[in-house]
């Protein structure tokens, strides 16, 4: 794929997405880590954010709503209607704009899917897991703070771990060269199939058909 084609899906395209208002119809809340900054854009830690936009592109959703902290835009996906968002807080701070968000659209966590970076898995897989801890993430740190647990649902983007000698901080932080964001267009587009497969045909389905080794 080109960089065009890769980085298209950062641009926002027409929309005519509803505004965000409190509604008891609303079933899921699907939101991508990332850090807000544009020298962020591009690195491994903003794989969520990426993922979140693909995601937004794919149902013509411009996320221009802005509040909890965070960026928003509703659609449907499924015939299910979801909220899209990305927090605005950085990294480390996701659960200030999760929990309200949550709150106020009266969303249980279950319900809940994440998208992040994770170090544990190889670079460019892509898993579903329901629960447990936060694995070094500090974006998952916080949002399990918030709630007070971690049971909702995370759709995991490997990154790998940093070649010996280098530090995981600037590892993850760095600007991805575009050949490396090539790499991960893939998962990129796998992991925005996997948050639609769990709102479509549930948690269950879509950790056995996304979480398949090989």
């Amino acid at each position: 794929m080109s960089l065009r084609g890769l980085f298209g899906s950062f641009r926002r395209p027409a929309s005519k997405a509803e505004p965000v208002a409190a509604s008891t119809q609303l079933e899921w809340v699907v939101v991508g880590l990332g850090n807000p900054d544009d020298r962020y854009r591009r690195s491994r830690h903003n794989l969520g954010f990426m993922a979140l936009d693909r995601l937004a592109a794919r149902h013509g959703v411009t996320l221009d709503q802005r509040r909890f902290k965070a960026h928003l835009g509703r659609c449907e996906i499924g015939g299910h209607k979801v909220i899209l968002g990305q927090p605005q807080t950085y990294m480390n701070l996701s659960g200030e704009a999760v929990a309200p968000l949550l709150g106020y659209f009266k969303i249980e966590p279950a319900r809940l899917i994440v998208i992040h970076d994770e170090l544990d898995l190889p670079a460019g897989a892509v898993r579903v897991k329901r629960g447990g801890g936060h694995a070094g993430n500090n974006g998952i740190r916080s949002i399990i703070d918030a709630l007070g647990h971690g049971g909702f649902v995370r759709v995991r983007i490997g990154i790998g771990r940093p070649p010996a000698g280098h530090d995981a901080i600037g590892y993850v932080l760095q600007p991805l060269k575009p050949e490396e964001l090539e790499v991960f267009d893939s998962a990129i587009e796998r992991a925005a199939d996997a948050a639609e497969e769990i709102i479509q045909s549930g948690v269950e389905r879509a950790m056995n058909k996304f979480n398949q080794r090989g």
